[in-house]
């Protein structure tokens, strides 16, 4: 029996493509690993469509690593397109593989409607590809829409978001201004963290958000008080 990761093109090709489909996650994942072991643009329309169904996280980690594998002509103007795919987890590997490239032509691909995807899964991706991929003067725009998300999501989410603002430098700092004087304690606690995260990248992220919750339960007069 040939194995997976095989030198021989002939019969790897067939048993490759068979494999990334495999009921087993350990066989997807060696398969993965052989496509990026062995690059064949072939595989690359395979691994893309792989990627937008597969279950397993680990798995869709190699097959990024594996699609970071092929030439980016080939790769990048395919992930662009995928971007596009009615599939949340399409739209969210094909920018999650795209900030692993990062090859700034991509950039016009990171849309106004990516970057507030309703899906959390797809804008924190589009998040973090948009970190990679923006150009100098495209930064303090990307600043202020994602500073319009303060508040947003759960704590994963909004420490994804704080670590992406904080990733573009000194630039966040005007787009941040509006988030501090918020009248929503979640958006303002936030936006306080995030200013934190860009001073000091060790300070405690939750300190702020369990702060906007207390005083979202207790209302800020009461907050006040509690905390004289």
């Amino acid at each position: 029996m040939v194995p997976i990761n095989a030198p021989q093109k002939t019969s790897l090709d067939t048993r490759l493509l068979d494999a990334l489909s495999a009921e087993s996650s350990s066989t997807r994942l060696q398969a993965a690993l052989a496509a990026g072991t062995h690059p064949d643009p072939r595989f690359v329309e395979t691994l893309l469509a792989r990627c937008a169904i597969e279950p397993d996280f680990y798995v869709r980690d190699m097959l990024t690593w594996a699609l970071t594998r092929h030439p980016a002509e080939i790769t990048v103007p395919a992930l662009v397109a995928e971007v596009r795919s009615e599939q949340d987890q399409a739209r969210s590997q094909a920018l999650h593989t795209l900030s692993k490239i990062g090859d700034g032509t991509a950039w016009p691909a990171i849309t106004r409607s990516l970057l507030h995807d309703a899906n959390d899964e797809v804008a924190r991706s589009a998040w973090r590809a948009a970190v990679v991929l923006a150009p100098a003067g495209e930064q303090k725009g990307l600043a202020v829409e994602l500073a319009a998300q303060l508040g947003r999501g759960d704590r994963n989410v909004r420490l994804s978001l704080s670590r992406a603002l904080v990733a573009l430098g000194d630039v966040i700092e005007p787009a941040l201004r509006p988030g501090l004087v918020s009248g929503d304690p979640a958006v303002r606690a936030h936006a306080r963290a995030t200013e934190r995260l860009l001073r000091d990248p060790d300070a405690a992220f939750d300190a702020d958000i369990d702060e906007a919750k207390r005083v979202a339960a207790l209302g800020p007069e009461r907050a006040a008080e509690a905390s004289c």
